[in-house]
């Protein structure tokens, strides 16, 4: 559990146990439950983390600055006693409780592999594509996350999966469809682990996939595409929200995520598109009403995710239809009286709705 959101509910305890809402029973044992979770992240295992990875650097660097002083059996010996030395660890580690630090053993090793990939590759001068090494490190990484039940070491295959989709696209600047493949056996072991953190990290990747078909479709000019797919996962995260309330920690980062899908197309149609000022101004004016209708919505249902991303969104699109239409200050006079006329009648309708609020209880009263 994050401490943020533990410090948040402890503040919220005691004010509840003051106004006599929640016993002081009730509180000490909500309390005695959040400690009993422990922290999902702690120092230890992110600093443990961290010394896998550089203890695999350092690994890799000694083979290296001594790869032709060795012998070509010994090197071999060398590779896999590294690796098998890092699930001995693990093991190790896992058996007395040091779950972090097993999981930090797990990552060594698959570093290991990654490292052996290329050193033997060098060693016997075999040909073929990088790309192909990573995708056997990404099935390496994803078969020992889901056989030793490892979180970080299902994030390390979806990271490599993420680079092996874009070295493929890098060689070829076509859409790299099994991308999808790698993504969804990454995003089904998450879901198997029930690992929150993961999901997001498979949300994350997804939206970088879908916001670059605009980018690589129809010759770099598929982002209205985009856009329109951003707005029908967002109206479909919403109404999940509305139909099956129960499903409401699924569709509110859903919706938040669709909601840069949508804004990053409609962006790159306003200011990477060649368009016309009557164009830009209708799209400009487009974003802004659906950036407020976000903030709007956050700010109803408690989405805070949302709620950020409008302000960010609102902010970036006001600066950059600043700085493209600062050459005819009319036109940029007349979009922003526009905008704020839209926002200050916006404002007032809310403070109308929250003032019938009241009233209507009262006279319910």
């Amino acid at each position: 559990m994050w401490a943020p959101y533990k410090k948040r509910l402890e503040r919220d305890l005691d004010r509840w146990q003051a106004n006599g809402w929640v016993t002081r029973d009730g509180h000490a044992a909500i309390l005695s439950d959040i400690a009993s979770r422990g922290p999902s992240v702690s120092l230890a295992s992110a600093l443990a983390i961290l010394a896998s990875v550089l203890f695999g650097f350092a690994a890799i660097s000694f083979v290296a600055a001594n790869w032709e002083e060795v012998p070509r059996l010994g090197r071999l010996a060398l590779l896999l006693a590294s690796i098998w030395a890092g699930y001995g660890m693990a093991g190790w580690l896992a058996s007395r409780g040091h779950a972090a630090l097993a999981d930090a053993a797990i990552l060594f090793a698959l570093g290991m592999f990654g490292a052996s990939i290329m050193l033997i590759s060098q060693m016997y001068h075999v040909d073929g594509n990088p790309t192909d090494a990573v995708l056997m490190w990404w099935l390496a990484a994803l078969f020992a996350g889901v056989l030793l039940r490892s979180n970080p070491a299902l994030a390390l295959a979806m990271i490599l999966v993420c680079v092996w989709s874009g070295m493929e696209v890098s060689q070829s600047n076509a859409v790299h469809w099994p991308f999808l493949i790698g993504w969804a056996a990454v995003t089904a072991a998450f879901l198997w682990q029930r690992w929150f953190p993961g999901l997001h990290l498979s949300a994350l990747a997804l939206t970088i996939f879908i916001i670059s078909l605009g980018y690589l479709l129809g010759h770099g000019h598929e982002h209205t595409a985009v856009a329109i797919i951003g707005l029908l996962a967002a109206a479909a995260a919403i109404g999940v929200e509305k139909a099956l309330p129960h499903f409401d920690h699924v569709a509110a980062p859903v919706l938040a995520y669709a909601m840069v899908i949508a804004f990053a197309g409609l962006y790159a149609l306003q200011f990477f598109e060649r368009t016309s000022l009557g164009t830009l101004i209708a799209l400009a004016a487009l974003t802004l009403v659906l950036l407020l209708g976000a903030i709007s919505y956050g700010l109803a249902t408690g989405n805070r995710g949302v709620l950020w991303l409008g302000y960010i969104g609102f902010s970036l699109e006001v600066l950059s239809v600043y700085g493209k239409t600062v050459g005819t200050i009319l036109n940029t006079s007349l979009f922003f009286l526009v905008a704020a006329l839209l926002v200050a009648a916006l404002a007032y309708m809310a403070l109308k709705i929250a003032q019938r609020g009241p009233s209507r209880t009262e006279a319910a009263a």
